[in-house]
């Protein structure tokens, strides 16, 4: 295997053992299997209490609820370890509670969380969330779904679009304005929607890459959500969903340097093994200055995610720079994994091309990665307001 050095100032034996065991699980239950799964579009549920049993689904959720209390550190382990098996779908369905499940147990009321979490951290329910709408994108604010309150119920009217695990979801986290008079970000609030809704439907979506992950369009007509599923104080719920993205962009940072690790490693087995004019291509100096600048673009976007990580640990650092810290990172993550999956099909020629590779299938999920979670864009221009560029 080719691998980084180990970093003791970040990771404790804990960790590492917590590493190891998930190494194990993904090498024996995923990666064999994620190929087929992929192609067939879906993977079996059973997966996710598999997931559960070895406690990756419960990764930094309270003991109460059936979790396992974890920094910072141990959510990177999940995002880097699930990457192993290089089929981006697998691992985008399997943990999408990690984004559809904070607001739950950060803001949802005590009947709420002893209601929703256990099932989902053991594997029975799954939970998805549901923020982007067709003509929205990254503008959270602009969202046009709407909920008004009749009695001790919502009535909930709109769409959302390219919702991972939206068609499976048991309970979906959904944003929704609450308040009609209100354009911008006040008057948002969150409302937890159970799958079986009246009035909810959805329709699969056909993608680049992520096939085995499945993403919906949602479609809301008059769903009738009781009262007591609102996550949150209404109208309050735009500081809700952006918390939320931090988390989840400091995540897909780690994973896009692990899909970026396999492509190199896949670049350098290749390299090895594969000869030309009688000479390894391991040995051609363009090929090694190639995998050099894979190598040195993995481990510096490594180097910020891991030292942005401790500083949100240890509360080091004024909070917009760890704001604009966290959206360089997804930049340069995400930039990191699109130029080693396209060095290593590359490297590859035409086996690169070819369906069965981890490099080619990575080569077309890079996208998603840089678009998902706030778009490369979004994250230049947000992380440059926070640092009053």
């Amino acid at each position: 295997m080719f691998d980084f050095p180990s970093a003791p100032h970040y990771f404790t034996p804990e960790h590492d053992a917590f590493r190891d065991a998930l190494r194990d699980f993904v090498a024996k239950e995923i990666t064999p299997f994620a190929p087929d799964w992929d192609e067939a579009e879906t993977f079996p549920r059973e997966l996710y209490r598999k997931a559960a049993d070895l406690g990756i689904l419960g990764v930094g959720y309270d003991e109460a609820y059936g979790g396992t209390p974890a920094d910072v550190f141990y959510h990177l382990i999940v995002s880097e370890e699930m990457a192993r098996c290089g089929v981006g779908g697998v691992a985008a369905s399997l943990l999408s509670h990690t984004i559809g499940l904070p607001p739950v147990a950060a803001h949802g009321s005590a009947d709420m969380k002893q209601r929703i979490i256990p099932r989902v951290l053991s594997g029975e329910k799954i939970a998805a969330l549901a923020v982007t709408e067709p003509g929205g994108g990254s503008d959270v604010a602009a969202l046009k779904t709407t909920a008004v309150r009749d009695g001790d119920h919502y009535v909930v009217n709109g769409e959302k679009v390219f919702i991972t695990s939206g068609m499976r979801a048991d309970y979906i986290t959904v944003a929704v304005r609450t308040d009609p008079a209100s354009k911008g970000p006040a008057g948002i609030s969150a409302l937890l929607i159970e799958g079986d809704a009246a009035g909810l439907s959805r329709t699969a979506l056909k993608k680049m890459g992520w096939w085995a992950s499945d993403t919906a369009h949602l479609r809301f007509d008059n769903v009738r959500v009781p009262a007591s599923n609102l996550i949150g104080t209404e109208n309050q719920g735009f500081k809700v969903f952006m918390n939320n993205f931090n988390s989840e962009r400091l995540g897909m940072s780690a994973q896009a340097c692990a899909y970026a690790q396999v492509c190199l490693e896949e670049a350098v087995d290749w390299a090895r093994e594969r000869k030309t004019f009688g000479v390894p291509l391991s040995e051609r100096q363009v090929i090694r200055h190639k995998l050099m600048d894979m190598y040195a673009r993995i481990d510096a976007a490594r180097s910020l995610i891991y030292d942005l990580a401790w500083r949100l640990r240890e509360r080091v650092g004024d909070p917009n720079q760890l704001v604009a810290r966290t959206c360089m990172a997804k930049v340069l993550s995400t930039q990191a994994m699109q130029y080693c999956a396209d060095q290593a099909v590359q490297i590859l020629g035409g086996m690169g091309f070819m369906r069965g590779t981890r490099s080619e299938r990575i080569y077309r999920e890079v996208k998603v990665m840089m678009i998902g979670g706030g778009s490369e864009e979004i994250m230049k221009d947000l992380g440059a307001r926070q640092l009053g560029i």
